[in-house]
């Protein structure tokens, strides 16, 4: 057996009955509490970036697919013929191989790599801004038309009331579902009417839908603004054909992969249309989300000070009260890295007594959140009612030993104290 690992097995043992069992036990509970908030945090600060990104991507899609003419605003509307050679069999592509270029260190390097996602699905979509006048309000907004391709897995999580939009193939629907907030807004519910406005080409045109459902996501921007409509009523209200869209959204499998498959698609586009990322369009939500990542840095940075710090401070106390035993052993010729060891072993012991509290309560924190949702959020300003939960095993493993490396790496600081105890001293004052 290791000559280290046995002594320190002992001086373990033994240092329950010792004085400095206090601060050993405040050591493993500043470890316990550094592990749990850590993990706690990560968690919740994934889970919250996971959603809103979810949301987002679930309501416009990864990629759009546009005329080359449309700029920023979503409102610009350009035709684009629904026959085209990637529509819709862009979404049967599983692997794209794609070649970017990477900046790094001031040098632009070429790096090939291989998909393991795809896309998953591609839809139509047009819009139309018009005004809603029901018997109580006014209320401007913009019509989303949707097609037989849409898919309505995502939609009909937030479908609070009513049902989705009905289509048919030999008709137009005159079906509509608004939003929670337009709908208190508008002081109407599902299965009443009201009158949409519209200007085009100078000319005012009129359009009565039912409303067949009211949806919530959370996502006030969007909630205050879109309602969705069969697209044969935006194509008849710009004199489009049957034919013509605003554009395709594509959805993709994985949001890793989603620069490489944007170029992907780019190199698969005629001449006259363009593709943009969501992110790209809407920055302003996105960089919020990646300010994100300072705060997880901040408190991972603090809770490992407060490892750190409480480890030193208990392992000098360990040292000064072995320092006898410190004494004999130099006197029998052990050398000082080898007592050294014996400590770092002890301080390891400690440390992962300390990791295994602090995942109990850490994960244990993760699970009852997102069983229960105890922890509630301001909606309009959060876009979520609830902290959501992403729970990732790796990062778990990484934050465990990560914390363990780091500490211990900060341990051999003080374990010099070793070097500097006379044996003679130590015996003779024992």
């Amino acid at each position: 057996m290791n000559f280290e690992f046995f002594i320190s097995k002992r001086v373990a043992a033994n240092g329950q009955q010792s004085f400095s069992r206090i601060i050993i036990r405040i050591a493993a509970g500043a470890v316990a509490l550094s592990i749990a908030v850590m993990i706690t945090a990560t968690s919740l600060i994934s889970g919250f970036k996971k959603e809103i990104s979810s949301k987002i991507f679930g309501f416009w899609g990864h990629i759009h697919i546009t005329d080359l003419d449309v700029g920023q605003s979503l409102l610009d509307a350009y035709p684009i013929h629904i026959k085209q050679t990637f529509y819709p069999f862009l979404d049967t592509v599983q692997n794209v191989t794609y070649t970017e270029e990477v900046i790094r260190f001031g040098k632009v390097t070429e790096k090939a790599r291989q998909t393991k996602a795809g896309i998953r699905h591609i839809q139509t979509f047009a819009l139309k801004p018009g005004i809603i006048k029901s018997k109580a309000e006014i209320e401007g907004i913009i019509l989303k038309g949707v097609g037989k391709d849409f898919d309505w897995d995502f939609m009909a999580h937030y479908i609070k009331k009513g049902q989705a939009i009905s289509r048919s193939d030999s008709a137009m629907s005159s079906d509509i579902l608004i939003s929670q907030q337009t709908a208190d807004r508008l002081r109407v519910d599902v299965g009443d009417k009201f009158v949409v406005h519209f200007v085009e080409k100078g000319e005012q045109l009129k359009r009565r839908f039912n409303i067949c459902g009211i949806y919530r996501t959370g996502l006030e921007e969007y909630d205050r603004k879109f309602a969705l409509v069969d697209i044969r009523q935006i194509q008849r209200l710009l004199g489009w054909s049957e034919n013509e869209v605003g554009g395709f959204e594509v959805f993709i499998e994985d949001i890793d992969d989603l620069l490489p498959i944007e170029d992907y698609v780019y190199s698969e586009l005629p001449n006259d249309l363009n593709s943009e990322t969501i992110r790209s369009k809407f920055p302003e939500i996105f960089e919020w989300l990646e300010l994100q990542n300072i705060n997880e840095t901040v408190i991972m940075a603090l809770m490992l000070s407060v490892a750190i710090i409480n480890m030193m401070t208990a392992l000098l106390i360990l040292i000064l009260e072995r320092a006898n035993m410190i004494g004999i052993l130099k006197a029998l010729g052990t050398a000082n890295w080898s007592i050294r060891r014996i400590f770092l072993y002890y301080a390891a012991y400690i440390m992962l007594a300390g990791l295994f509290w602090g995942n109990l309560i850490g994960i244990g924190l993760c699970w009852l959140q997102d069983r229960f949702g105890f922890i509630q959020l301001d909606e309009a300003n959060y876009y979520l009612s609830v902290a959501p939960v992403d729970i990732n095993g790796w990062t778990i493993l990484l934050l465990n030993a990560g914390t363990l490396i780091i500490t211990l790496v900060f341990l051999v600081i003080p374990s010099y104290l070793v070097s500097t105890i006379s044996p003679v001293k130590a015996i003779r004052f024992k």
